[in-house]
């Protein structure tokens, strides 16, 4: 299998948040891995706790971010905000409750599983002003200038064309819209290994890229004011890391102090 062709890339991450999909929070570990991925459930450090973020809905939470986008994005009543890589509904459910009856959430995934997930639990709560979207982030099937904001938790590191995603991003925002991001990032170099293994590209890490390519090509999609607001280190266990690389490349990688980080992180698109 050509782990290093985009489309194989698309289809392993597809199937992988299909068997998320289908199970628990409790069944599918609450890390950005999920079930299957071969990261363990014990990889606490990456997913937040949401219990007491007002609009959450319990349900709609597969344990599968790395952050709470939502608690910088400074989403406004009336706002329509789009959540990229909407899984299960999580993130949109918590933008429902800050937007208000006014405002309009849509939720983009790229999985049918998740979307039929999502939109049952839409209607079990019975919210009208949120909609799911099946689609690609590197291809949205969303208007230009639709988005006050965007948010996204943990799913542009999977993203094989990031430049392409980020510009997406920006044509789907409105001038003078802003987006807030939590995803994850390298900071030095991963072993060769770790990026090959196609289930570890699903599930923790090795879609991530250096912070600053990140953040320089979020500044080359044109936005603006790009400004990293948490950052957090994840800690991944060797007895994980272990799994897709031998003791000597292990030794060798934590010499380097090289490390894989949870950031958040904001910007904006120019009015002009």
């Amino acid at each position: 299998m050509d782990t290093n062709d985009p489309s194989t890339l698309r289809q392993i991450v597809k199937e992988k948040y299909g068997e998320i999909a289908e199970q628990s929070k409790r069944q599918g570990g609450s890390t950005c891995c999920g079930s299957g991925c071969g990261c363990s459930s014990d990889v606490d450090g990456m997913a937040e706790q949401y219990t007491n973020v007002i609009g959450y809905v319990k349900e709609a939470d597969l344990g599968l971010g790395c952050g709470i986008p939502t608690e910088f994005a400074k989403i406004k009543p009336g706002d329509t905000v789009v959540d990229l890589g909407s899984g299960a509904g999580n993130d949109c459910f918590v933008a429902r409750a800050i937007v208000g009856d006014t405002g309009r959430v849509i939720g983009l995934d790229m999985t049918e599983k998740m979307i039929a997930k999502a939109n049952a639990n839409n209607t079990r709560f019975g919210f009208s002003n949120v909609e799911f979207v099946l689609g690609d982030i590197e291809t949205m099937p969303i208007e230009p200038k639709t988005a006050d904001v965007v948010v996204s938790n943990c799913v542009l590191n999977l993203v094989p064309d990031k430049r392409k995603a980020f510009a997406e991003m920006f044509r789907v925002m409105k001038p003078g819209g802003h987006f807030t991001i939590s995803d994850i990032v390298l900071e030095g170099s991963l072993p060769d290994r770790l990026r090959d293994v196609a289930t570890m590209y699903a599930g923790c890490v090795s879609g991530a890229i250096e912070k600053k390519e990140y953040l320089a090509l979020l500044e080359k999609a044109g936005f603006r004011n790009i400004t990293v607001v948490k950052s957090r280190d994840t800690n991944l266990p060797d007895d994980i890391l272990l799994q897709y690389v031998s003791k000597a490349e292990l030794d060798e990688y934590r010499k380097t102090g090289a490390g894989v980080f949870s950031i958040t992180v904001c910007g904006e698109k120019p009015t002009t």
